[in-house]
């Protein structure tokens, strides 16, 4: 049964059938990407410039994260969402790339279903409770260091690194 109250119990799903919108419980706070616990994983990708990278989509989708920059490399928005995985499997805007697991987590990689281009931009989101962690990668090709690898391959290498300072409850 949808209801109009603000307590959703925090399953969006419930809601999946009814026409009108209902807004989704927060993105997960159990996991900062933007805590010092990340420098390390930074350090050794050579990201730096970090910004917060904090915003709101339609329904209630909600981002909370920081953005960071590889000098002549890759960029990288690592935010966490409450948009879960069966969320982004059942949107027919995204293209699933690959389901894969993670540092024992479920995680997706997918395009914009539309994209042309899918070698130098890359989307990959790792299950949290009730959300995900997203991992955004913006890797043109005329970037002298990364330019020729394939974003996904940068997303999964970053998330397995970031994978180990997630805690277990989150």
């Amino acid at each position: 049964m949808a209801g109009c109250g603000s307590d959703t119990d925090g399953d969006p799903s419930a809601s999946a059938d009814t026409a009108t919108s209902t807004m989704l419980p927060p993105a997960p706070t159990a996991f900062d990407p933007c805590s010092g616990a990340m420098q390390p994983i930074l350090d050794s990708e050579e990201l730096h410039g970090q910004n917060k990278a904090d915003s709101d989509g339609n329904a209630g989708t909600q981002w909370r994260g920081c953005g960071w920059v590889q000098s002549d490399g890759y960029a990288t928005s690592i935010r966490t969402t409450n948009i879960t995985l069966p969320m982004i499997r059942e949107n027919a805007e995204w293209k699933i790339a690959e389901e894969l697991t993670i540092g024992g987590r479920a995680a997706v990689t997918y395009h914009d279903s539309e994209a042309t281009d899918i070698q130098h931009d890359c989307l990959l989101n790792l299950e949290l409770k009730g959300g995900s962690l997203q991992f955004s990668i913006d890797n043109p090709a005329s970037r002298r260091k990364t330019g020729d690898t394939d974003s996904c391959e940068i997303a999964k290498r970053l998330a397995d690194k970031v994978v180990s300072v997630i805690p277990a409850s989150a």
